[in-house]
């Protein structure tokens, strides 16, 4: 058994954790009060616009009218990574890093192979995974996750679309952790060019739209404005999640570390009541010493 001065060390170490473990949820309970609000308030509308746009690509027939809709073999891929700048925040950062090498290991595995895959990174742990495994990142960005504007986003969006446009990538696919609540965050990866046209097997329902004030205006303007707020609902999701993640994992810490407090102070008891009587035997035993 540790002597008494070890037990107080570790218990006067275990209570200054608990204490920076409590106050950074706190902090992060705070934060996930206002992130939340901003993803609750802005999912119905990048809801509803994703729907909007699906069924224009499914009007906008011509190649030249549905420019971000063109299906192409995807030889070559673009994934957006989106994690933390910052840690202990339990599994949040090693789930999309999972799911990105799942990724690679079935969905893309002839182009990884090929070195055909490209990454764009969004927070430092993206940024630590792809330098780590030497993968091919053409850019980071983790200034949108301090700064979550959403012109500071399309102008990230706005690059991505030329690129597409151009040809220089085939398929786009964002990665982040979608914010379900302060618990649960659920890992996804989400097409984001080409548009996915969800039209219903079977459907007899042609979405015959009269287009004012043209085609052109609406794949000019409408179209790219909506994959913009893709992008920055998905930011917006991965703050929340990121937050939550990090509330539940300091909860837990302060509740492990009130049970480490119990079982220290436990030992302390023990080896203070063990000293005591060693202490009296000691006593005792000089005692009858001197009698003797």
């Amino acid at each position: 058994m540790a002597n008494l001065k070890e037990i107080r060390t570790r218990i006067s170490s275990v209570k200054s954790t608990r204490q920076i473990t409590s106050a950074m949820k706190m902090v992060a309970a705070a934060k996930l009060r206002k992130s939340q609000d901003s993803i609750v308030q802005m999912r119905p509308y990048a809801t509803k616009l994703q729907e909007i746009l699906s069924n224009l690509s499914e009007s906008l027939d011509s190649k030249e009218d549905n420019k971000y809709a063109q299906q192409r073999p995807a030889d070559k891929v673009l994934l957006i990574l989106i994690t933390s700048n910052k840690g202990l925040c339990g599994g949040f950062n090693s789930n999309i890093l999972k799911k990105t090498d799942s990724l690679l290991k079935d969905k893309y595995k002839d182009q990884f192979k090929k070195g055909n895959v490209s990454f764009i990174a969004i927070g430092k742990k993206a940024v630590e995974y792809l330098k780590r495994t030497q993968k091919n990142m053409i850019s980071s960005h983790n200034e949108l996750l301090e700064e979550s504007s959403f012109n500071n986003v399309a102008q990230l969006a706005d690059s991505i679309m030329k690129r597409f446009v151009n040809k220089t990538f085939d398929k786009v696919e964002i990665v982040y952790n979608e914010f379900k609540n302060a618990a649960n965050q659920n890992t996804c990866s989400e097409q984001f060019l080409p548009i996915e046209v969800k039209s219903e097997e079977g459907s007899k329902i042609n979405h015959d739209y009269i287009f004012e004030p043209s085609k052109e205006y609406i794949v000019n303007e409408l179209i790219p404005k909506s994959l913009k707020v893709q992008i920055f609902k998905a930011i917006l999701d991965s703050i929340a999640s990121e937050h939550g993640a990090r509330m539940t994992a300091m909860h837990q810490a302060t509740d492990n570390a009130t049970e480490l407090l119990k079982d220290l102070q436990l030992d302390y008891n023990k080896a203070r009541q063990a000293a005591i009587t060693n202490e009296i035997l000691e006593i005792v035993s000089g005692a009858e010493a001197l009698k003797g």
